[in-house]
C-alpha cells in the first residue's frame, strides 16, 4: 500500500522539472498528474482491504497528496496567468500545519469526515484541470475560485471544530 503511495510521491516528483523549466500546460503534466490521482484511491482500497491501514500510511498519503497539490499548484501559478490566486491552492495544508505549531489549540486529532477526502479530490481535479493544454482561459478562474472555496470551507470546518474544542 504504502508502495502506491511512494509511486504517487515519484509521479509528484517528476513534475517539478516540467514546472522549474515553466514548460506550460501540456498533456504529459495532465497525464501523470491524472495517474497520480488515480492511484490515491487505490492505496488506501489496498490498505483496507488487507488490514495494513496505519498512522502512518494515512498520513503518507495525505503529504503525498500534499506535495502533488503544491508542485500543481505552482505549474498553474506560471503557466496559467493564475499566479498566486493558484498558489492558494497549493498552500492551505502547509498553513493548516504552520498554524497548529502556533497555536496549541489546534493539536487535538481531527475526526475523520468524508468531506475532507472530497475536498482533497477537488483541489487536486482542479489542480489537474488547469494543466489543460485545450483549458479556455476564461474556464480557469472559476474553476480554481470553486476548488478554493470548497477547500476554504474544509479547512474552515476543521479550524472551528478545534476552536469549539480548545482548552
Amino acid at each position: 500500500c504504502n508502495a502506491v503511495t511512494l509511486a504517487r510521491l515519484a509521479l509528484a516528483s517528476a513534475l517539478i522539472a516540467p514546472v522549474v523549466e515553466g514548460s506550460g500546460p501540456s498533456w504529459t503534466i495532465f497525464a501523470v498528474a491524472a495517474i497520480a490521482l488515480s492511484l490515491d484511491g487505490i492505496d488506501g482500497w489496498l490498505a483496507r482491504r488487507q488490514g495494513y491501514t496505519s498512522a502512518f500510511g494515512a498520513r503518507f498519503d495525505m503529504e503525498v497528496d500534499s506535495a502533488l497539490a503544491l508542485v500543481l499548484a505552482l505549474s498553474a501559478a506560471v503557466t496559467t496567468g493564475l499566479g498566486l490566486f493558484a498558489v492558494v491552492l497549493g498552500v492551505p495544508r502547509y498553513a493548516f500545519g504552520v498554524a497548529r505549531w502556533a497555536l496549541p489549540w489546534m493539536r487535538h486529532d481531527l475526526p475523520d469526515r468524508f468531506s475532507r477526502k472530497v475536498a482533497c479530490v477537488v483541489q487536486l481535479a482542479a489542480l489537474i484541470a488547469l494543466q489543460l493544454p485545450v483549458l479556455p482561459a476564461w474556464v480557469a478562474l472559476p474553476v480554481a475560485a470553486l476548488a478554493t472555496a470548497v477547500l476554504g470551507a474544509s479547512f474552515a470546518s476543521d479550524v472551528v471544530w478545534l476552536w469549539r474544542r480548545r482548552t
